[in-house]
């Protein structure tokens, strides 16, 4: 059979770079074939896609070598558009792939360039609709839409065009965790039901091996480092050696020694043949150590039976109630679209509540302004592009002391005690524009650490970050959790973030109160997780099918046990790294 697509011997140098992004790549993915690339950041993948829809030569230059081929033409004598033909890309932010006005106009976009006849584009509009779930909003406008529609429509609007090759570049990443296993489920149905060439690329792995693929491939420093059966890779160490969190259950198994055999069938927890290693399952659940450490009961945040509308008759939140005790870590979970980022504005104060308080070491923040709020409680924004506004990192880091008028000398003192703390005093002097995506998410924290304040609420601390980047920023923030008594409050999609980093987890679904319970609790609860668009952990059918009485036990267990190991891991790298960070 001959590829759909085949590069050989292929290497490619960004115009603006020394070193070539990607070397010497083999590979060839055959018609109908679905396939996962993973890979840390910068590792070449996304540069993979690039070269496969033509934005690489066309839309980013550089020198390529070798061949490469997509169902027989090269990309570079095609164009841009040529390539559209063949293949099409849905972004990660499904916001910068909207052009049309309302759904049908967004998907209908392809056709009216080809000047298809106004019925057949009826007809091809419906059909595509149909196909991907989103026909009873045609008449909607993209930006209306939750984050789960958007991809769907984008998904549309590139296979409207009967298009051979379908790229998903990062689907899981802004999506909850329900949305997410949608997502997968219907890039399945359209690889099996329409024979489309499938190409995910993705940093969630567990997330993505939701439904069968064919092979994943792993790129690391240019290279394809691995390309194999799901069930063969997952046995061996290559995404760990490479990175790439595992799913939690093989971490699990591989922490009780057992020695994993493709014949297990371990892409999928729930078809995975576990007899060869119940015994051992069972006797590291037995051994492992575990203990609950005790925290203090002072409330620094209590937020009182709060209710909040932007429109009347439609409430947003409803009797929202919990207490948040000096020193802890909290996560709060739930679907797009379930008040989550309403509820972090209600308490910083940029919004008013319809009904209800909120309190802070049991004062009445109602008549407290933005300003006031703020020196106490800070929020950190999920890009840091909404929240930088300065191009220099000292200038950044000051700005907030600054229009609070503290004297020059103290200012100084104070940012460049908190980029020490933040690993990013040796970039004092940088420009913002310099830094990596992750280091520009450490001065956003240290421009609200600097304020010396009590909370910090974070909107979706690691979305889109590999597992290096999301250790390293987690870790920091567990650090001056520990270090400084700050209280960290999360907003996230990650379940995995929010069973190893968080005691609580507070679950809000369709504006209610859901659960105020541990995470192990909340992750082993089908109803909870069902209602509030969670996914269940895999860790949870692991114990179940290995006869372990108590999964929730055995989930505390597995957190506990990675926490002291990671901690140790960790542990001499965390003393040093104020003078040398290289996020």
């Amino acid at each position: 059979m001959t590829p759909m697509i085949e590069f050989k011997d292929y290497t490619f140098k960004y115009r603006a770079q020394k070193e070539p992004t990607l070397r010497d790549i083999n590979l060839s993915i055959y018609p109908g074939e679905k396939v996962l690339i993973v890979g840390p950041s910068g590792s070449g993948k996304s540069t993979i896609a690039h070269c496969i829809n033509g934005l690489v030569p066309f839309s980013f230059v550089g020198e390529s070598s070798g061949t490469l081929k997509v169902k027989g033409e090269d990309p570079a004598k095609l164009g841009i558009f040529g390539m559209s033909k063949i293949a099409g890309t849905v972004l990660q932010d499904t916001n910068g792939q909207f052009i049309g006005l309302t759904v049908a106009e967004d998907i209908a976009f392809a056709l009216e360039n080809d000047m298809v006849p106004q019925e057949e584009m009826f007809d091809r509009v419906s059909q595509v609709a149909d196909v991907v779930e989103v026909k009873t909003l045609l008449g909607h406008a993209p930006w209306e839409l939750s984050g789960g529609q958007k991809q769907r429509v984008s998904m549309a609007g590139v296979m409207v065009d009967d298009v051979e090759i379908l790229l998903f570049d990062e689907p899981l990443a802004n999506l909850d965790p329900a949305t997410g296993k949608r997502a997968i489920d219907l890039i399945d149905k359209i690889s099996r039901n329409k024979k489309t060439t499938i190409i995910i690329i993705e940093h969630r792995l567990e997330d993505a091996l939701y439904r069968d693929v064919d092979r994943i491939v792993v790129v690391g420093e240019g290279r394809i480092v691995a390309d194999e059966k799901p069930d063969k890779l997952l046995t061996g160490n290559v995404l760990k050696e490479q990175g790439i969190r595992e799913p939690l259950y093989i971490t699990a198994l591989k922490h009780a020694g057992c020695k994993l055999k493709a014949e297990s069938r371990p892409q999928h927890i729930e078809t995975m043949c576990l007899e060869p290693y119940k015994e051992q399952m069972q006797q590291w659940f037995r051994t492992v150590g575990y203990k609950k450490e005790k925290k203090t009961e002072d409330c620094v945040l209590s937020v009182k039976d709060l209710y909040f509308s932007y429109t009347e008759g439609n409430p947003v939140l409803q009797h929202i109630h919990f207490d948040i005790r000096k020193g802890e870590m909290v996560s709060i979970v739930g679907k797009n679209g379930a008040g989550k980022s309403t509820l972090a504005g209600i308490i910083c104060g940029f919004m008013k509540p319809t009904r209800g308080s909120v309190f802070l070491n049991g004062e009445d923040l109602v008549g407290k302004s933005i300003k006031e709020r703020g020196e106490k409680i800070g929020l950190v924004m999920q890009s840091p592009g909404q929240m930088i506004s300065k191009p220099m990192i000292y200038e950044e880091v000051a700005l907030g002391l600054s229009v609070r008028g503290v004297p020059e000398e103290e200012i100084k003192e104070r940012v460049y005690r908190t980029l020490k703390i933040c690993g990013l005093y040796p970039f004092r002097n940088w420009p913002v524009s310099a830094l990596s995506y992750g280091q520009k998410k450490r001065v956003t924290i240290a421009s609200i650490l600097v304020m010396d304040p009590e909370i910090i609420i974070l909107d979706e601390p690691t979305a889109g970050q590999d597992y290096r980047h999301y250790t390293e920023i987690m870790e920091f923030l567990k650090e001056i959790n520990e270090k400084y008594g700050i209280t960290i409050l999360m907003i996230t999609h990650d379940m995995h973030l929010m069973l190893e980093y968080t005691e609580r987890a507070i679950v809000i679904s369709d504006g209610h109160l859901l659960a105020d319970d541990t995470p192990a609790k909340v992750l082993t609860d089908e109803t909870i997780a069902d209602k509030a668009y969670l996914k269940k952990t895999s860790l949870y059918d692991l114990a179940v099918k290995c006869g372990i009485n108590s999964p929730t036990e055995f989930v505390e267990r597995f957190i506990h046990y990675e926490s002291v190991t990671d901690g140790q891991k960790t542990g001499e790298g965390r003393e040093h790294r104020g003078e040398d960070t290289d996020l």
